[in-house]
């Protein structure tokens, strides 16, 4: 359907700069995505989009939200459509999304393709204003888009050709017939097929995650194994020092079971059979560092001591009379 007669403003308005370069460099297509090269299935994207005008599409508009456009539309056309299982496109302007939706059956002959009416939704290609009334026709249907003068809510009309478009032309509208030659492709979108690819890229990750961490495992082994066939070992030193250690150990093992306790006993003891016989009393002995100290108290009459107990005599007298002497060996 050509444009009609209401079509003089639209087509003497000049176009900004952005619109001159898509009009040079020819419509947008699909391209694969971040996920797509991660899941490995960039080969197999669909970027030639088949034009198919669904007989179930429905549209409408909700408030934006930003970062939940997605759960957004999706939920607003699984209640239009009364199913989870759609697919949707939309655009943001004016702080709404406009979306067009339709069940997921209606895509069953048509893999592959999308609606041109989407290229009409406001922030698309081939949207002007909204007082003007966006047709395409394929194979005896035809639909609308337009937004209602008082409400400012959009409507979609989607009928055979022959009812419909003389409906469509008796409104008070500019009207403009969506060529999808030139019009920017706008894929449909779906929620499920989109969860089941970032599964399908999470996986793929894993697993390259793993091969890799094996193959630097595998290197690092051979690496291993190579050095100890290559490199040449000379364990003379290593013997040496094995046998010095060995040796230091036993001499000291030896020298910690030596202990003189049997020497100081004995000193002990004669110590104590002297003092005995001269009313004297041992108080102290102490052993450090292999030299021993002692102290006891005798009575004042035995001077410097007698036999074994010889030393210096403090110049203090103890309580019951008698004096303290420091001996040592």
């Amino acid at each position: 359907m050509a444009l009609s007669f209401k079509d003089k403003n639209l087509l003497g308005r000049k176009k900004s700069p952005a619109e001159e370069v898509v009009a040079a460099e020819g419509p947008a297509k699909p391209r694969p995505g971040l996920a797509d090269a991660i899941a490995g299935e960039v080969a197999d994207f669909k970027a030639d989009l088949k034009p198919f005008l669904p007989a179930e599409l429905i549209g409408g508009s909700i408030p934006h939200v930003p970062g939940m456009e997605d759960e957004a539309v999706w939920n607003a056309a699984a209640q239009a459509c009364g199913t989870e299982k759609v697919h949707y496109c939309y655009s943001v302007e004016g702080g709404r999304c406009w979306y067009l939706a339709i069940p997921s059956t209606a895509m069953a002959s048509n893999p592959d393709s999308w609606c041109p009416l989407a290229a009409a939704l406001p922030g698309n290609s081939e949207f002007w204003d909204r007082e003007t009334v966006y047709l395409y026709e394929q194979e005896g249907q035809a639909a609308a888009m337009r937004w209602d003068p008082e409400t400012q809510r959009m409507q979609v009309y989607i009928g055979a050709s022959r009812t419909l478009l003389p409906r469509i032309q008796s409104m008070d509208a500019n009207f403009v017939t969506i060529n999808p030659d030139v019009a920017d492709v706008i894929p449909w979108r779906n929620r499920a097929l989109r969860t089941e690819k970032l599964s399908r890229a999470t996986a793929r990750t894993i697993l390259l995650a793993g091969l890799g961490l094996c193959a630097m495992c595998v290197t690092f082994l051979v690496v291993q194994y190579g050095w100890t066939l290559l490199l040449r070992r000379d364990l003379a030193k290593v013997k040496q020092a094995s046998e010095k250690a060995s040796n230091d150990l036993m001499v000291n093992a030896y020298n910690a079971l030596q202990s003189d306790t049997i020497k100081h006993m004995v000193k002990i003891q004669e110590l104590l059979d002297t003092l005995r016989t001269i009313e004297g009393t041992l108080v102290k002995y102490e052993v450090n560092k292999g030299n021993a100290t002692w102290e006891a108290l005798v009575p004042k009459s035995f001077g410097q001591g007698v036999g074994v107990v010889k030393g210096e005599i403090q110049p203090n007298i103890e309580k019951d009379g008698r004096v303290r002497i420091k001996g040592k060996g």
